[in-house]
């Protein structure tokens, strides 16, 4: 026995239904072999994704256990004791950088706390990647997450960003539930204004990637129908 604490490791993982291989870099995939005890947010996606990473055969022999948005404070501190005797955890999201507008974040908030290390990987992020082919601002931006779904709501807080975004000529960056995505692109073309340049940015990484930037009065002309993929929402005014 030792009193030695373990590592906490981000391990990311594709952002649709890609071959790990294409999108994660070889050496993160070749970490996942070190680790016994993986921290997830739904174990099911976990293990296909472990399973196509180069786990298969082995995932009946794992720890996996659930950090998402029911996990209650109680169950995420007492998850430090993953980490008695030097024993490694990965941490792994849905999709892209764990910890990133996900629940991940209090397991890394937890092991700061209690002096654990913490390290980072390398993959994709749809924010990163979808501010990459904006053209918008790559110097000044915000990452707003979700903003309310209720329409006045959501269309006042859509205001105040574009606001900042000019006072600031800051990018503002939004994601939303899949299902909602057309209800907001609807909002955000009734309340920015004419020459507000919008990207949207949907199924980053994946084959039918569609990722445009353009004015207001652009997009209104245009039309767009996003659907059910998951998209982020790039605002500069």
């Amino acid at each position: 026995m030792t009193d030695k604490k373990g590592r906490l490791y981000l391990i990311p993982s594709p952002l649709g239904e890609n071959d790990p291989a294409e999108v994660i870099p070889g050496p993160v995939l070749e970490s996942l072999q070190h680790f016994r005890t993986f921290v997830v947010e739904e174990v099911r996606t976990a293990r296909r994704y472990l399973s196509k990473a180069g786990l298969k055969g082995r995932i009946e022999g794992l720890e996996f256990l659930e950090l998402n948005e029911h996990t209650d404070q109680s169950t995420v501190e007492s998850y430090i004791s993953l980490f008695d005797n030097g024993n490694d955890v990965a941490l792994i999201s849905e999709a892209g950088l764990p910890a990133v507008a996900d629940p991940g974040a209090q397991l890394v908030s937890l092991a700061h706390r209690h002096g654990i290390e913490v390290v980072p990987a390398v993959g994709p992020s749809s924010l990163m990647m979808a501010l990459m082919a904006s053209g918008l601002n790559g110097q000044s931006f915000a990452f707003c997450g979700y903003i309310p779904a209720k329409t006045e709501e959501r269309r006042s807080r859509l205001r105040t960003l574009e606001k900042i975004s000019g006072q600031l000529k800051q990018t503002q960056i939004l994601i939303e539930t899949p299902y909602r995505n057309d209800s907001l692109f609807a909002d955000i073309l009734s309340v920015c204004g004419a020459t507000t340049r919008i990207c949207v940015a949907a199924n980053i990484t994946m084959p039918d990637a569609y990722i445009k930037t353009k004015r207001v009065s652009e997009w209104k002309k245009e039309g767009l129908t996003i659907g059910k993929r998951p998209c982020v929402f790039l605002i500069l005014a």
